[in-house]
């Protein structure tokens, strides 16, 4: 008969185990480990980096015909000259021409006008270099040639200090820069790099300043030919005037660049930065020909302040594929974070126009999706308010595209750009406080419904989720959003083959699985989700086959790699959702009455060897054993759990301690079954189990003191503990690991006392030896002050208390008493789960 307190023992749920609180504690952490129905764990799927800095990667489901290019040129006379608004469609009436004769030059005012000159012989062309030809030949069709001229002696105005700037009718001067109104000669004072503005158009003279040289230094040009283009030796220099002339071409270029950086101070200074300073049309074409300079540095000095001055339409397109060329290079990006490039990007993505200005956003987003990558730009990307500037315009394309039913032309090409460069940022623990904060999880969840058949979109957020569901505050936020288990289902369904996208969207679904038993359960109710993993199994199962090599054909060095393949990968990922899903009471019973389920479970253990893929194999075992626990009808499992008791024989031998573990969890749960006890005595099972008492590792005493308990269960078979030590094993687990993990002594407990049922002396049945030393332990295990008397903090302490009062004390005190009376009163204590 039993006792009152073997009653309140046998009522103990052998699975699960309810939780102390609803907040999960250190030491719940530490118990899950004992769960007979457990959550498994994967790597995170590697994504490489990319060799070069493209728009699209070579891996990108974009052809070269259907996507924006990489690649371009880009010149001086790519931008427009007048950066005009919208036109308002307003006809504007015809002005009178009415030429004026100019006065004699009496006056400062009047002294820079001229007479027109006659047109230049063609003659004198032909004797000029090829560069200065280009010039007189624009100049011919009204273009660049001035119509009147200005006398060297009032070409500069005279101004107290080199650092003064002035913006008004007559003069702009930064430290020997000048720009005048009329006729105005810009020029660096000292330097042969004359800027000159002439009847209304910039031209620049570069023909001196890049004289006899061949190239300018690397870090100093955008490479290619454009930097060729303006240095034609015009002889054979030597070295050492090579040298001195690459020296001096460096210094005129660092001296340009300084002034551009005080000429921008200045506009800021004097409130003239935007689009109503009134000298702005004449600086920007100045700025414009200075593009052709082609040094990388002047031109990211160049694009800032054109930035600055809200330029337009084909500029800001233009100026924006100059920042991404620059870019393009890694070697650029200290220039790019000197010169604060990465504010000026993100201003354009603030305040200008997304439909107006889709193709300058995509160049604009290319540039910071590639300083993205580099981990110096992090903090100021996110003190910058990057993070909440690019889901604000993901939020702008979502609702643009539900306002007119379809997608913003371009829109996919922006949106690879975006969601790849919050890939990047998302590892930092700031960005995804930011994510949460800000919602924008749903805000990626809509793009990817909107965008479901674009590929490099889908994928690019699957690497965003992939990343951020790793981490608990962020897997719970998604595992909340209903809506996402319909959406990564039919992204399963749409790209079933595409391992790339499938096998991250499988691992989002592992970890939400793992962590929430309501998505669980949300999981479950999804239509058409069993089927969708049984065909998605189904599939790369096949892939996996085919991809096999036979041994003498490779497959021995195949296997020594013991990297898994692309195949692997995804069934990985996948074992590992079915074993999460399988805890849940009302998808585990559904899973293991699945024939399909169940019989490719199997087929991996027959086919596949823990050399062949680790992982898979003890994921495939882990789900067979989540599986086992549902002792229902029709179930696959218990029709074919001698089948599976020999399949795992191969586990139990490896030399794979995680591989034996899995083994050991299953037998504890199938040898519930008598023909399975069977079975394990007729194999020798039951010695392996007690040489594992040996292994000196917590968790493997625990599943074979399991196995051995529901072996004991049976009268005929509880001989078997004398064999090979197994009394003495067993109380050395006790006295080793008792006070440390109460749970495995209540285990110990009461397989000892269902060894000694029968007992007539404890000596004879324990061995003298045993016997004293299970009442020395007994006695003190069951004090509460010296059981419980250990160095653990304090969530752990209550932990062990709760497990020492529940589950060991009742056990221990009835074993003590029936060893101290050496007669007992008590039947075999129920069978536990494992």
């Amino acid at each position: 008969m039993l006792s009152p307190n073997d009653k309140k023992l046998g009522k103990l749920d052998p699975f699960y185990r309810p939780s102390v609180s609803k907040q999960k504690t250190s030491a719940e952490i530490i118990s899950e480990a004992r769960n007979a129905l457990r959550t498994v764990r994967t790597q995170r799927p590697f994504t490489p980096q990319e060799d070069q800095r493209k728009l699209f990667g070579p891996a990108s489901s974009r052809t070269s015909e259907n996507r924006p290019p990489s690649s371009f040129s880009l010149h001086a006379s790519s931008f427009e000259s007048s950066d005009s608004r919208s036109i308002s469609g307003a006809r504007l009436s015809p002005l009178e021409l009415k030429p004026k004769v100019p006065a004699s030059p009496t006056t400062e005012e009047d002294s820079c006008f001229s007479f027109p000159k006659p047109p230049v012989d063609a003659a004198k062309i032909r004797r000029i270099s090829s560069a200065r030809a280009r010039l007189f030949r624009a100049a011919s069709q009204g273009a660049l040639l001035p119509d009147r001229s200005l006398p060297p002696s009032d070409s500069k105005k005279t101004v107290e200090s080199k650092e003064t700037v002035m913006i008004a009718d007559s003069l702009v001067k930064i430290n020997g820069i000048y720009l005048t109104k009329s006729n105005t000669i810009c020029h660096l004072k000292s330097h042969p790099l004359q800027l000159t503005y002439d009847g209304g158009f910039n031209e620049i003279k570069k023909q001196e300043m890049f004289k006899g040289t061949t190239s300018l230094p690397s870090h100093l040009k955008s490479g290619g030919d454009q930097g060729k283009r303006h240095a034609r030796a015009s002889s054979c220099p030597s070295s050492s005037d090579l040298s001195r002339l690459q020296t001096k071409a460096e210094e005129n270029i660092e001296t340009v660049c300084a002034a551009c950086t005080q000429l921008h101070h200045a506009l800021e200074e004097g409130n003239m930065l935007g689009n109503k300073f009134k000298k702005r049309s004449i600086l920007l074409k100045t700025l414009y020909k200075l593009v052709d300079v082609g040094s990388d540095l002047l031109s990211l000095k160049l694009a800032k302040i054109i930035l600055a001055l809200k330029v337009s339409r084909k500029n800001l397109l233009n100026v924006c594929k100059l920042i991404f060329k620059i870019s393009r290079n890694e070697k650029n990006d200290s220039l790019i974070q000197n010169d604060s490039i990465l504010e000026s990007l993100l201003e354009v993505l603030r305040s200008e126009d997304l439909e107006m200005n889709m193709e300058a956003f995509l160049y604009c987003m290319g540039s910071i999706k590639f300083i993205s990558g580099n981990p110096g730009f992090l903090n100021e990307m996110i003190s910058k308010g990057a993070v909440e500037i690019l889901i604000n315009l993901v939020k702008q394309i979502n609702e643009n595209t539900k306002k007119c039913g379809t997608c913003l032309p371009n829109s996919g090409h922006l949106l690879v750009q975006v969601t790849a460069t919050l890939r990047n940022l998302v590892d930092s623990p700031l960005v995804r406080s930011n994510f949460l904060s800000i919602s924008a999880l749903p805000q990626l969840c809509t793009v990817m419904q909107q965008y479901m058949g674009d590929k490099d979109v889908c994928t690019n957020i699957a690497r965003i989720f992939s990343k951020l569901t790793s981490y608990r505050d962020c897997c719970g936020a998604l595992a909340s959003y209903s809506r996402c288990y319909a959406l990564f289902l039919n992204l399963i369904n749409t790209y079933q083959k595409e391992q790339d996208i499938v096998v991250r969207v499988v691992f989002i679904l592992g970890n939400l699985t793992a962590k929430n038993n309501q998505a669980r359960e949300q999981f479950s109710k999804e239509k058409g989700s069993i089927q969708t993993l049984l065909s998605l199994f189904q599939t790369f199962h096949q892939l996996d086959l085919h991809s096999q090599k036979p041994v003498g054909q490779g497959g021995e060095l195949y296997r020594a790699q013991r990297l898994p393949s692309e195949a692997e990968d995804v069934l990985i990922k996948l074992t590992r959702v079915l074993a999460n899903i399988a805890i849940h009471p009302g998808m585990g019973p559904v899973l293991a009455t699945n024939p399909g389920i169940v019989g490719l479970l199997l087929t991996t253990l027959e086919y596949k060897s823990l050399d062949d893929c680790e992982e898979l194999v003890i994921n495939a075992t882990a789900t067979i054993n989540n599986l086992s626990y549902y002792q229902v009808k029709n179930s696959i499992i218990q029709d074919k759990k001698l089948y599976i008791a020999e399949l795992l024989l191969k586990l139990l031998v490896s030399n794979n301690m995680d591989g034996i573990l899995e083994a050991v969890r299953v037998f504890g749960n199938l040898s519930q079954d008598r023909d399975v006890c069977d079975f394990i005595v007729q194999n020798n099972v039951h010695k392996f189990m007690m040489a594992l008492l040996d292994a000196r590792h917590q968790d493997i005493c625990f599943s074979a003191c399991g196995v051995l308990l529901n072996l004991t269960v049976d009268k005929d078979k509880r001989v078997i503990l004398k064999e090979g030590g197994g009394i003495k094993k067993l109380v050395d687990c006790l006295r080793d690991f008792g006070p440390m993990d109460w749970q495995l002594a209540c285990l110990v407990c009461k397989t000892l006392w269902n060894f000694s049922e029968n007992i007539t002396n404890a000596s004879s049945c324990f061995g003298n030896e045993d016997t004293n030393t299970l009442l020395l332990l007994l006695s003190s295990f069951l004090d509460e002050e010296l059981a419980l008397d250990g160095s653990f903090d304090p969530d752990l302490k209550n932990y062990h208390k709760l497990h020492w009062e529940t589950e060991f004390k009742p056990v221990a005190q009835q074993l003590l008493n029936r060893i101290q009376r050496h007669h007992t009163f008590l039947e075999p204590l129920p069978v536990p789960s494992f």
